[in-house]
């Protein structure tokens, strides 16, 4: 139904920056909500960040002051901006979205590791 594909993962040094890029394709109408989940190896998902239709943004307080999640209505891309990243920040990345019928949709996943 809906297709989603992140990129922009990699390995940085502590302090360093990456953007992180998802974008939907198939059968779009409304993908109400975008946003970004991680997952460090043996922890549970958690939300990064999110963003509404309207632009409306919720951070995890963890990432508050350093990430910045934006979107572009009309390529159905939504994208996470990380600066001064941290060790504790490396996990699998995970692009979500959330249509107007309560359906989620998934991406694959996109690796961020922050090490010296």
């Amino acid at each position: 139904q809906v297709r989603l594909v992140e990129s922009g993962g990699g390995l940085v040094q502590p302090g360093g920056s990456l953007r992180l890029s998802c974008a939907a394709s198939g059968s779009i109408f409304s993908l109400n909500v975008m946003g970004w989940y991680r997952q460090g190896l043996g922890k549970q998902r958690e939300l990064v960040a999110a963003i509404t239709t309207g632009g409306t943004t919720n951070y995890a307080d963890s990432v508050k002051g350093r990430f910045t999640i934006s979107r572009d209505n009309a390529k159905n891309t939504v994208y996470l901006q990380m600066n001064s990243l941290k060790p504790e920040d490396t996990a699998a990345y995970y692009c979500n979205v959330l249509n107007s019928r309560g359906r989620e949709y998934w991406g694959q996943g996109t690796q961020v590791t922050v090490s010296s």
